[in-house]
Order: C-alpha cells, then structure tokens, then sequence
C-alpha cells in the first residue's frame, strides 16, 4: 500500500487540531499527518496581528514540510476570512511554486464545498472579535456567499480558542443554524468542533464544515483518497467524495 503524508502548516499556539486531525485520519493507515508551526498567537486587525500571516515565515514552514516529503501541503488556518479569499490563493502558489508539492487552505476548501453543493447561505461560528468575525462576513458577501446568521465569543488570544467547551459551540451551531442557514462552519482551527459534525447533523439536517476538517478534506482529495473512507466525522467526508 503507498504511504501517503499530509503536511499541515498549523499556528504555533493551536493545540486543538493536530489531535483532531489525528483522530480522523486513524481508520486510513497509509495516510500520515506532519506539522509544521509558524508563529500566531493573536487574532485582531492590529497590524502587529496582522503582520503574523507574513508570506515568508509561512514559507519556511512550508520548506520543512518538503524536506518530509509531503505529498500536499495545506494551511490549516482561517486567516484568509479576514484578509481576503486572494491571499489564500497567492499562498498555494507560492508553496507550490517553492517546493513542487501542491498545496491547499481550510478557507479555499470550505469555499469550494458551498459552491459545489450551491450552499450561498451559511451560518457563521467563530471565538473571535466582533471586527474580526465582520470582516469575515463582508468578505463572503462579497464573494456571493450570505451569512445568515453569525455567533463570535470575542477572544482574541489564539490559545483561549481551544478552551472553548464543546457544548458551547453545539448551542452556537443550533442558533445560527435556526436562520435558516443552509450549512455552518465553525471558523477557526484551534476549535474542538470538528468531533460535533455527526451529532450536529443528526439534530440539524444541515452539514457542519469545519475548517479542521476542511483541510484534510482537500487534501485527501488532492492525493486521491476517497473521503467516505474518513467515518463519523460528518457529512463533509461521506458526500462529497
């Protein structure tokens, strides 16, 4: 059986998702998951915040992973809901164009998931700042995409984000989704929300995207895994093979 290796670039101050993606990759032994860290401990529209998404020390990062030999590549983060589709865009090519391994973004992966399954209203739960969590809602409305309706804690500390309980996230999603909202996403990779996407669903009838599992998605897809394979983690990896 060929090995496969993801490579995930991950915020320094997560702690939530590398045990996340661990845990739905365990029914896929071929596939392997490595990490590579660059520094984020805020999330604000502070420049000195702003500044940590910095094309270069992502890049590093990236070069780390190549020297794995990484069959793809993916920023497991949801920077790009603040600063702009484009940026995500411009990220994977540099990657690619650095290291000759494909790469992939949580946000470009989400994106593609509403498109292709014509999901333009969306509920949004996030642990974030109140400008944040706007500018996240403009930058969809831009792009087409209606966020119906919004939940955000107002954290700002990138490590808080994983202390946040599961079942406040749960009460969040049921809110959102009572607008009307044909899918939600919890927003943000250093959340324990990807593990609800079963329950939720069951309660909800709506599927729950998770930027965690966004990426994983993506990058199964990439290396031609079949997703359904990836099992009680939610309607993202059994329907959209």
């Amino acid at each position: 059986m060929k090995r496969i290796r993801l490579g995930m670039l991950t915020p320094s101050s997560n702690t939530a998702l590398e045990p996340l993606c661990a845990a739905m990759l365990a029914g896929l032994p071929e596939v392997s998951v490595h990490f590579a860290r660059f520094r984020v401990t805020q999330i604000s529209l502070a420049q000195q915040a702003l500044g940590q998404f910095e094309l270069q020390p992502i890049l590093q990062a990236a070069q780390l992973l190549a020297d794995a030999r990484v069959d793809v590549i993916a920023w497991n983060g949801t920077a790009a809901g603040w600063l702009g589709f484009d940026r995500d865009e411009a990220l994977c090519a540099a990657i690619t164009r650095e290291t000759g391994i494909p790469a992939c973004t949580s946000v470009l992966a989400l994106n593609t998931l509403m498109t292709r399954n014509d999901q333009r209203r969306f509920g949004l739960v996030t642990p974030y700042t109140a400008d944040v969590q706007q500018r996240i809602v403009d930058n969809y409305a831009a792009s087409g995409y209606a966020c119906v309706a919004e939940r955000h804690l107002s954290l700002s500390v990138n490590f808080e984000f994983a202390e946040v309980a599961p079942a406040v996230l749960h009460q969040l999603s049921h809110e959102v989704a009572a607008a009307g909202a044909q899918c939600i996403t919890t927003f943000c990779t250093n959340l324990h929300a990807a593990q609800l996407a079963a329950q939720l669903e069951a309660e909800l009838g709506i599927p729950l995207y998770d930027t965690t599992a966004t990426a994983v998605w993506q990058c199964l897809r990439l290396c031609g895994v079949d997703t359904a394979r990836v099992r009680g983690w939610g309607r993202l990896f059994e329907e959209n093979r």
